[in-house]
């Protein structure tokens, strides 16, 4: 296997960099395929459309396509169809003049202005409302859009890249998605792998990973063992890349693999000993998931204890909202190990002995 880099400048995954090639692609044949075809198309102007279960890498492979095409000196501009309702969205992609509507103070540009000569980003683009897809045809079309409350038109150029984890095809069956759009953002259609079909690449993916967390955290970590490889390409991975990535945080956190591997298994075995033993008497996929639930368990209670019990900064440094923080508690059936604190007040007498 290649050695993966791990200077701070490359170690480093998040949602606006780019891993190294053979991480992002790795070695299997499910990914060879998707590196050809991106490589042919990466810089031409053509609309890409990215298929595939969540956290399988789609907006990572937008940045590299982006990062590879004529457009790479410009913005790359993500927007999440998803996370902003519907009325919001019109403005945040197309703008407003000054007065277009109560509150519009200021004219204010899109984020398809934003991106000229750069790329558009459109992820969950099936979550687009009916009116929208109308007026993203027309913008696809002639590359030309007017703001909220304007008068005459503007033009763009802008590389588009589109994504979505649904089927398109039924969207349009079902009336929830246009089919002249599906058209015209579906000329380069790529399906990304769920990762339990390309386990032969968790190894690169899982050491750089860890790497990466490794830095964030400012932890020298312990390298993975062949015991913790074989634990981890025999896992299901329903959460595909962003789950494992969190794995090998956990991993980071814990300190060394001899504590990752016994906080996997209430019995205190190692993971070696843990698979063996359950050949033939429990699914695959039903011990992984009690496993990766246990190791998650583990991970909350020990750093909810390093900051004595204080759930907002247990949250801030396992990088999880409040809320998640507080579910995956109760979830877990982890409680307070707070002192109580007894009241020095004495007690009432009871009316009867008053």
């Amino acid at each position: 296997m290649n050695p993966v880099p791990t200077t701070r400048s490359s170690a480093r995954l998040s949602s606006s960099a780019v891993p190294p090639d053979q991480v992002l692609f790795g070695y299997s044949d499910a990914m060879a395929e998707v590196r050809s075809w991106a490589e042919k198309i990466a810089n031409t102007n053509i609309p890409v459309l990215l298929c595939g279960e969540g956290g399988t890498g789609k907006e990572v492979m937008a940045r590299w396509i982006h990062s590879r095409s004529g457009f790479s000196q410009g913005e790359f501009i993500k927007v999440n169809c998803a996370a902003i309702p519907g009325n919001l969205l019109e403005s945040e992609l197309f703008g407003y003049e000054k007065g277009a509507f109560t509150g519009a103070h200021v004219c204010k540009p899109g984020r398809v202005e934003l991106a000229n000569n750069g790329t558009l980003f459109l992820d969950e683009i099936a979550d687009l409302e009916m009116s929208l897809q109308s007026k993203i045809l027309h913008f696809l079309q002639d590359g030309r859009f007017s703001r909220i409350g304007g008068e005459s038109d503007r033009a763009v150029n802008v590389r588009v890249i589109c994504a979505t984890n649904k089927d398109l095809q039924q969207e349009i069956v079902a009336g929830n998605f246009r089919s002249d759009l599906y058209y015209r953002i579906n000329v380069v259609r790529f399906r990304l792998p769920q990762l339990r079909e390309r386990k032969q690449d968790i190894p690169v993916l899982a050491e750089y990973f860890r790497t990466m967390h490794g830095e964030h955290f400012g932890i020298e970590s312990i390298p993975l063992s062949a015991e913790m490889i074989e634990y981890l390409q025999n896992s299901n991975w329903p959460g595909n890349i962003r789950e494992l990535s969190n794995g090998m945080a956990r991993h980071v956190l814990i300190g060394p693999e001899a504590a990752v591997g016994q906080t996997i298994t209430s019995g205190r075995t190692t993971i070696r000993s843990h698979v063996k033993t359950a050949v033939g008497e429990v699914p695959l996929k039903r011990i992984a998931k009690a496993a990766i639930r246990e190791l998650e368990r583990n991970v909350i209670l020990d750093s909810l204890r390093a900051h004595q019990w204080n759930r907002r900064k247990t949250a801030a440094a396992l990088q999880i909202s409040y809320r998640a923080l507080i579910y995956k508690i109760r979830d877990a059936g982890l409680t307070s190990r707070r002192p109580v604190r007894v009241s020095t007040r004495p007690l009432e007498r009871p009316l009867s002995q008053r």
